[in-house]
């Protein structure tokens, strides 16, 4: 069946369509913290990892004050994951198998083969930037697949208990 709109209309609708997350992944995971007894975890909280640089702000004829405080702290990075350990610095990602690429249990689409390698591709190298950010930052940083929460949910809250200790 042809597609009703243009390319570019068709770019633009699509465009404006947001993905809603893995919710059904993370309720399973916070069952599992809650049944456990796991305690001390927040959900979405955005981490920022902040960067300490002078503030070009040109001193004529400011207060004492706002020269004390020309020199501000910027976030350099923002990143959510899906469990946060605030007190612990511990983030916890829980990863869909097709978006994050399971070495056991991810699928290549065959319609758009470019299109879906570059951007499954880009995922992983994003994570890897996010964890080796979070870690230079003093974080931890636990990874679970989703398809290890459904088959082996033990395995995963020892993951976490470990990474807790």
């Amino acid at each position: 069946m042809a597609d009703i709109f243009t390319k570019a209309k068709r770019s633009e609708v699509m465009s404006r369509i947001r993905g809603r997350g893995n919710k059904d992944t993370e309720l399973a995971l916070a069952r599992l913290f809650r049944a456990n007894r796991i305690t001390g975890w927040r959900r979405q909280v955005e981490v920022r990892i902040m960067k300490r640089g002078a503030r070009n702000s040109g001193a004529h004829g400011l207060s004492r004050h706002s020269q004390a405080t020309a020199e501000v702290t910027r976030p350099t990075f923002c990143v959510k994951p899906d469990f946060v350990f605030q007190k612990l610095k511990l983030a916890i990602f829980v990863d869909g198998c097709f978006w994050h690429g399971c070495p056991r249990h991810a699928t290549k689409p065959k319609n758009h083969r470019v299109f879906w390698r570059r951007k499954l591709s880009g995922n992983t190298t994003r994570d890897q930037i996010v964890n080796q950010t979070l870690r230079k930052a003093g974080w931890s940083v636990t990874r679970i697949w989703e398809c290890d929460l459904a088959r082996r949910p033990e395995v995963c809250v020892r993951r976490v208990q470990r990474a807790l200790t």
